[in-house]
């Protein structure tokens, strides 16, 4: 191996990129200005304005990006700054629809003029009811009332006392009894009673009962007439009411046309309302005798003057900018409205002023926010916002009446316009589920915004991250931060971005930290602003909270239930590195890999694969071993191994390729027969062709190898080797730099196979010639000499192995 081609150890320098706050021109934040954008977000904000400024059907956002990262105040400052520059949207409220009561009108008011409506109509009935119990207690109306029903009464009178008359001109006598009326016959002013009438000539009896028919047939004649005559006296009250009525009503009702003479539904509502009201005078004459009938009849189950009422469903009167809204509990009634019922004597009723809005109505005429996964998570909430938009109408429906699970009579509300701009937001794994699983949601979500996870991490960024921490301590009311704490806050940055070359985003990690450092200063006496003390005790106090899991497995590699060498020499074992991933916490865990081998048919078997505990990517891995192995040494001869990989006390599922450098490195070792060091730790994925690829989680990695070394006692020989083009992603632990500066800790980067392997097995790896030989007594000399002998065996005894295979 050339001096060139082998890996050298990373100096302390390398393992961490600090930040120095000398270059900062400011004391503490509070002498920064407040950072207007968000930083490192021109993509995103670009987008958002255009998806603000293009007025078309479809073009809705979807802001996508990690929770946290602030788009919700990105999207919130540039909507409410545009909700200033837009025409004040309408109100809308609903009316009863009195040649329909269950398809309320929905009627369209300028801003301010709902709630006056709303104001007039009450006012109004209220002055209708104080004027017309007024008018139907008034002594001209009384003494009509009763003139009406006396020329009645004067009239059965007068026709009874004809038909007297004539009975006594007959000398019969008409008489009153409490079945109704009787004829007699008299004698001398005297009832002729029965025994005596019978005495009478038949002839005179003759003559008597004929009279007496005749007087009894104009009789009834005259009795047939009185339910006329009533009813005639009936229409005339009716009349009389109406009339009482209408110079009651009309005035007032009058007067309130001339104030919307320039809304034709209003005036068409106020005529309707005039008619109403005098076709149905019984409900306002005695509304107390009325209840029971009302529930018999569906179109008047309101009190008497409810459907009068407007039921103000937006009112505008309060702002002059359109609304932005955020919906935090997105269901589909919280969406799109619903009508509320009431429960009287057992039945539920319900009329037009229990219909409420939901957000849509709210943000008709601006913007409505809602939070993807909120509204994915919510029965039948995503279908009706995608109807609401394709209709460009709100509908209110009953949920239950559309499942057919209640058969309670409801309402059917006139839908309303929609003019609305919906902003998702949501991560990146639910736009695209949405984009390949639902062919609607490009059409109506044509617009999307990508949140940037980092940024560049140059001194152009560094000022304004500077200004965003001086921002965020403002808005959260958090004490202003040195510029050492500031310094720190950009090193945590890159931490959190994993690569010292970039700075993380995301605002509620940094704004977390920020909390936390306060309330540790806070702590202290005296103190006014955040020092560099501050945040490492935050940082401190966080690892604290979450690390219980970490420590415990760490104990159980000290105390030996976990096998981890870190010292020693192996052939076939090595200490692969790979990280457990919690919902909070992120930490490293040494793992012990094995490989071994014996003469077959070149099958390179995964073991974690084949009990299905590994995942396709850590399988492509394993098979990228073997591909290596029979390109790098089997050109010309056939593979003649079969070979055994595994993670050893692995209980759970594995995934990735980052310990195929690892299982590589320990397949040769097997190969060769030459031991691994190891107080070596490593990790890198690996290609075809034997270049190591960079990883996830280095630091994480190297600072949970590094612990278990320090608590059993570092020694200088303990190492741990990573991908070359990792070191740009290193931000470690002081504890390591510490180590790394004092010699007892090393930290090697490789760009190739060859470097790893030379480093574990301590040995030259050997470069081939112009004929494709190594030179003698190297590592790759020794792996070609092995399988060139497996080889022949397999050759020489191909059949017996073969069915020793099979068996």
């Amino acid at each position: 191996m050339t001096k060139q081609n082998r890996a050298c150890a990373l100096s302390a320098d390398q393992l961490y990129h600090s930040c120095d706050p000398k270059q900062f021109d400011f004391t503490n934040t509070e002498q920064l200005p407040t950072l207007e954008c968000m930083l490192g977000q021109d993509r995103a904000a670009e987008a958002v304005k255009f998806g603000i400024g293009i007025q078309r059907d479809g073009y809705n956002l979807f802001v996508m990006g990690p929770s946290g990262s602030g788009k919700h105040t990105l999207v919130r400052q540039f909507l409410e700054r545009e909700a200033t520059t837009l025409a004040q949207p309408c109100d809308w409220c609903y009316i009863h629809n009195f040649e329909q009561a269950h398809r309320p009108h929905a009627v369209r008011l300028p801003a301010g003029r709902g709630v006056k409506l709303r104001q007039h109509l009450d006012h109004l009935i209220e002055e209708l009811q104080s004027a017309i119990t007024s008018a139907f207690e008034s002594e001209e109306y009384l003494a009509r009332i009763e003139t009406i029903e006396e020329e009645i009464k004067q009239r059965q009178k007068n026709a009874i006392a004809e038909v007297q008359t004539t009975a006594e001109n007959h000398q019969i006598k008409l008489l009153r009894t409490s079945d109704g009326f009787v004829f007699a016959p008299t004698e001398k002013n005297e009832i002729i009673d029965p025994d005596r009438f019978n005495h009478l000539p038949k002839e005179q009896q003759q003559q008597l009962e004929e009279v007496i028919e005749t007087l009894q047939t104009r009789l009834r004649k005259v009795l047939e007439q009185f339910p006329l005559w009533a009813k005639q006296g009936r229409a005339k009250i009716k009349q009389l009411n109406r009339d009482t009525l209408r110079m009651t009503v009309h005035a007032p009702i009058k007067e309130l046309e001339s104030q919307y003479s320039d809304l034709p539904e209003i005036m068409r509502h106020l005529t309707h309302m005039e008619a109403d009201i005098l076709d149905n005078i019984d409900n306002f004459r005695k509304p107390e005798e009325i209840g029971i009938a009302l529930l018999s009849q569906a179109e008047h189950r309101q009190a008497p003057f409810t459907r009068y009422k407007v039921n103000l469903l937006i009112d505008h009167s309060g702002t002059s900018k359109v609304p932005v809204v955020y919906e935090d509990q997105p269901n589909y009634q919280n969406l799109v409205g619903r009508v509320e019922h009431l429960s009287q004597m057992g039945t539920l009723i319900t009329d037009f002023t229990l219909i409420k809005p939901g957000a849509l109505h709210q943000a008709n005429g601006g913007y409505l926010i809602i939070d993807a996964e909120k509204i994915l998570s919510q029965p039948y909430a995503w279908d009706a916002l995608k109807r609401t938009l394709r209709s460009n109408e709100i509908r209110i429906d009953s949920l239950s009446q559309m499942l057919s699970l209640t058969n309670t009579v409801t309402l059917d509300p006139e839908p309303i316009p929609l003019n609305v701009k919906i902003v998702l937001l949501g991560d990146r794994r639910i736009y695209h589920m949405l984009n390949h699983f639902d062919p609607e949601f490009d059409k109506l979500f044509k617009v999307v915004a990508d949140f940037e996870d980092e940024i560049d991490r140059n001194p152009d960024n560094l000022s304004l991250f500077a200004r965003l921490i001086a921002t965020i301590c403002r808005q959260e009311k958090i004490m202003p931060l040195e510029r050492e704490a500031v310094a720190r806050m950009v090193e945590y940055a890159s931490r959190i971005a994993a690569d010292s070359e970039k700075l993380t985003t995301h605002m509620q990690t940094l704004c977390d930290l920020l909390c936390e450092a306060d309330y540790c200063a806070q702590q202290r006496d005296n103190r006014s602003q955040i020092s560099k003390q501050d945040i490492e005790q935050a940082l401190q106090l966080q690892e604290q909270r979450v690390s219980r899991l970490a420590e415990q497995l760490h104990e159980e590699i000290i105390r030996g239930d976990i096998h981890i060498a870190t010292d020693g020499m192996q052939i076939g074992q090595i200490n692969g590195l790979t990280v457990i991933s919690l919902s909070n916490h992120m930490f490293g865990q040494p793992t012990r890999i094995t490989a071994t081998l014996r003469v077959g048919e070149g099958d390179v078997i995964d073991i974690e694969r084949e009990v299905e505990m590994a995942g396709p990517i850590h399988a492509k891995g394993v098979m990228i071993l073997a591909s290596y192995i029979g390109h790098r040494y089997s050109r010309n001869l056939p593979l003649a191994l079969h070979a055994s990989v595994v993670f050893e006390q692995s209980y759970g599922m594995v995934e990735g390729d980052s310990a195929s450098l690892a299982e590589l490195c320990a397949l040769l070792s097997a190969i060769a027969e030459i031991p691994i060091n190891q107080g070596f730790a490593i990790t890198g994925s690996v290609n075809q062709h034997g270049k190591v690829q960079p990883i996830g989680g280095v630091n994480e990695k190297i600072e949970g190898f590094f612990r278990i070394c320090s608590k059993r006692g570092l020694n200088g020989h303990q190492k741990v080797i990573i991908p070359q083009d990792n070191v740009k992603h290193l931000m470690l632990h002081p504890e390591i730099i510490d180590a790394v500066s004092q010699g007892k800790f090393h930290i090697y980067a490789v760009s190739n196979v060859d470097q790893a392997a030379s480093l574990l097995m301590s040995i030259e790896a050997g470069e081939a010639d112009l004929n494709g030989d190594y030179q003698e007594n190297t590592l790759n000399a020794i792996i070609s000499q092995k399988l060139t002998e497996l080889a022949v065996i397999r050759h020489t005894f191909g059949d017996s192995l073969k069915e020793n295979e099979e068996n």
